[in-house]
């Protein structure tokens, strides 16, 4: 089929479009337009794969562009967003306007074009710290960002269309993903790139919260499952992998498959306020596995040091470290 993929141009986007490329799937891949001309992390995609790649460069926020990019294409999956949480600190204006009306962008277009699927982003931050574990679906919504809050505002666009319209919308609801091309404002990337570098006295922010890390490979197989599956619309669906680990504790465990000894410094302005810090986050993915017959294959203990090891590698190779300020705190 014909699908668009909006923020292809980002970590898990690039990886998306990969994997449906190879499936044979005839892709657009939307990127935010600027004047560099630069497709994102699509640019390093082999060039053979590149010639197949219907590339659409515009803005999510912009009503015109995004009907545009949508006409002719059988299935949208939205994953363009703006996702940093201290950056919604101090713009959240941004985020209403990119999250919020981006996805009512794509919702209304894909209702007048009559696209046979929309698969929208959601995430584990609009569950906020878990009132109980393993997190399933029915868990309250707790806006402890100005970036939650609006993800929660645009997972209820996205099923008020399905349940107003009868629009055909899964709502996936990836836990914390990882893996090659992950920004450094997330904390994996921003300790093996440190790692990576050459630190060996590495600055965090809190170490106390716990994380349910899924790997970008399971998060897109979990895409392209909702894609695929005649099963899912009006659903609300985790991806996770079911494991529960602190910040501390992935620290060790990065150090650990590096074989480096490093000790870690608290840095004050990679602090969450405290109401709006995360304390707990545990996928329950049994509603996944059941609608969709999708199971982690980075699961448990195991599975996590393995793709901690994948990402670390990647991250070590020199040419891609270079994409990175590793010195600089990104928000």
């Amino acid at each position: 089929m014909k699908v668009l993929v909006t923020g292809a141009d980002g970590f898990i986007g690039s990886h998306l479009v990969e994997a449906l490329l190879a499936k044979g799937h005839d892709v657009r891949a939307f990127v935010l337009y600027n004047s560099f001309g630069s497709w994102g992390w699509l640019d390093t995609l082999p060039n053979e794969a590149k010639k197949n790649l219907d590339v659409f460069a515009g803005d999510i926020r912009d009503p015109n562009g995004v009907r545009e990019a949508i006409k002719g294409c059988d299935a949208v999956l939205h994953l363009a967003a703006l996702i940093a949480i201290p950056y919604s600190y101090h713009s959240p204006d941004t985020y209403v306007d990119t999250n919020v009306k981006g996805t009512l962008n794509v919702l209304q277009a894909a209702r007048d074009l009559g696209v046979s699927r929309v698969v929208h982003t959601s995430t584990s931050e609009v569950y906020g710290t878990a009132r109980f574990v393993p997190i399933t679906e029915e868990h309250p919504l707790q806006g402890q960002s100005p970036y939650s809050a609006s993800k929660i505002g645009a997972d209820q666009l996205a099923y008020s269309f399905y349940a107003s319209f009868g629009l055909p919308v899964v709502i996936a609801r990836p836990f914390n993903t990882y893996g090659p091309r992950q920004s450094a404002r997330a904390v994996i990337p921003t300790i093996i790139g440190q790692v990576a570098a050459g630190k060996r006295s590495i600055k965090l922010g809190a170490l106390r919260p716990t994380r349910d890390f899924n790997h970008v490979s399971d998060t897109v197989r979990g895409f392209v499952a909702a894609l695929e599956s005649e099963r899912g619309l009006g659903e609300v669906i985790n991806f996770g992998s079911n494991f529960e680990i602190s910040i501390g504790d992935t620290v060790a465990l990065i150090a650990d498959v590096m074989g480096a000894d490093i000790e870690v410094t608290t840095d004050e302005q990679r602090l969450r306020p405290d109401l709006s810090e995360v304390e707990r986050l545990w996928a329950d993915n049994a509603k996944a596995r059941e609608l969709l017959g999708w199971t982690p294959q980075y699961a448990g203990r195991e599975g996590f040091r393995r793709g901690l090891s994948e990402t670390a590698a990647w991250f070590s190779n020199p040419d891609n470290l270079l994409r990175y300020k590793t010195d600089r705190y990104n928000i």
